[in-house]
């Protein structure tokens, strides 16, 4: 395929239909540039990527990815830049810090706007919590506390610090010097905790499973008295908190009493029971360690507890998907967007990534690379398109567009 930039104007002057074919282009490439040549272009499709095992395997840049987004970047017959973001559901580090690994990786210039983590989508709701301490899981020592401040989390709380507090909250984990070093000193018993978010896969399960218990049958006291659990009933997102108003004291007192009889709001910004890495079968991820969690709270209360579920192929998280498209097209082209172009997703969960895009409307493609593995089966989610690999999902898609509009 070409590798510099194609402009259509240049190709009719230069190219030809055998020129095209001989870089793997249709001759619909050929008609859909003639329309196009005096006219100032805008793609006709953008992509939403996952990223391991679409664009990565492990640590590793897949080969067909950097040729992928070559084409992304205007080696492509209609010569235009193709916007793009990157959707998984991985994270525990910052946008900035993730954008920076993966320009390297990937060999081209991500920027953080184009990166959307599984807790990314945390920045919409981050505003209810603001003020109010909240515990957060996943990762290494306090990053994710890092990530959760950077979001706009003022007092944001790890395990980590609740068991520099008290070691016998969990007896059998004695904390390392730089675990030790990543906590903050507080006393959780005068310190209510509002929200639990496990931003990314707990690192030490029974830890963190054991202080989940403590805060939401607790209230948020860790240490305090375990109350009654709430009925099965409240499954379902908690609303918003009421202002509270100075000049009615007496409310005041009753909000107050309200908010110690509300669950201990309880998200995860990650469902995915399984994740594909260099080991050769795939690896338990944080759908997991929520099914944990529930089993234990099941075994103990007789009943699963509410909680809030983020990432794909939650409906949430693909609408936040489609606004941060949408920002990034108008922050391309200067201007606002009247018309979304085609939205092509490209994957390889069929239980993550194609249904979530299936749910969403957009065209879905499933890739070999990852998790999916034809042997086991037909998907349980039928994509668009099934591809070798990202570079033939992307020539696909180009292809389709241009044919739809010769």
């Amino acid at each position: 395929m070409a590798t510099a930039m194609l402009s259509a104007r240049s190709v009719l002057v230069t190219a030809s239909k055998g020129y095209l074919k001989r870089c793997g282009w249709s001759v619909l490439t050929y008609r859909y540039i003639q329309r196009q040549a005096s006219q100032r272009k805008l793609a006709p499709l953008v992509f939403t990527f996952d990223i391991d095992g679409v664009l990565l395997r492990g640590p590793h840049t897949i080969p067909a990815a950097r040729r992928a987004l070559d084409m992304l970047n205007g080696a492509n017959p209609m010569g235009v830049k193709i916007p793009f973001v990157l959707l998984t559901n991985g994270g525990g580090t910052s946008e900035e810090a993730r954008r920076h690994k993966l320009s390297s990786q990937l060999g081209v210039e991500i920027q953080s706007n184009q990166i959307i983590q599984a807790h990314t989508i945390l920045k919409s709701v981050v505003h209810k919590y603001a003020d109010k301490p909240v515990l957060v899981l996943g990762g290494r020592n306090d990053v994710v506390r890092k990530v959760a401040e950077g979001y706009g989390f003022k007092h944001a709380y790890t395990t980590l610090d609740v068991l520099a507090w008290k070691p016998e909250v969990w007896p059998f984990h004695d904390l390392t010097p730089e675990e030790r070093a990543s906590t903050k000193p507080v006393d959780f018993s005068q310190t209510p905790i509002s929200a639990i978010f496990v931003f990314h896969d707990p690192r030490n399960w029974s830890l963190d499973i054991q202080v989940i218990l403590d805060v939401i049958r607790a209230r948020g006291v860790i240490g305090g008295p375990y109350l009654d659990t709430p009925p099965p009933a409240a499954q379902q997102p908690l609303p918003q908190h009421a202002r509270k108003h100075e000049h009615q004291p007496e409310d005041a007192v009753a909000e107050r009493e309200k908010e110690k009889e509300k669950p201990i709001e309880l998200v995860f910004c990650n469902p995915d029971l399984l994740w594909k890495s260099d080991f050769p079968q795939p690896r338990l991820g944080q759908g997991a360690f929520r099914e944990a969690f529930q089993a234990v709270y099941k075994a103990l209360t007789g009943k699963t507890y509410p909680y809030v579920q983020y990432g794909k192929p939650t409906t949430a998280t693909y609408k936040f998907a489609e606004k941060v498209l949408k920002d990034r097209l108008e922050e391309l082209q200067g201007g606002p967007v009247e018309r979304m172009p085609t939205v092509y997703m490209v994957g390889d969960n069929p239980e993550s990534d194609i249904a979530g895009a299936n749910g969403a409307g957009w065209p879905s493609i499933l890739v070999r690379t990852g998790v999916y593995d034809p042997a086991h089966g037909e998907p349980k989610h039928e994509p668009t398109y099934i591809a070798e690999d990202v570079e033939e999902a992307v020539r696909w898609a180009i292809e389709r567009e241009m044919g739809r509009r010769a």
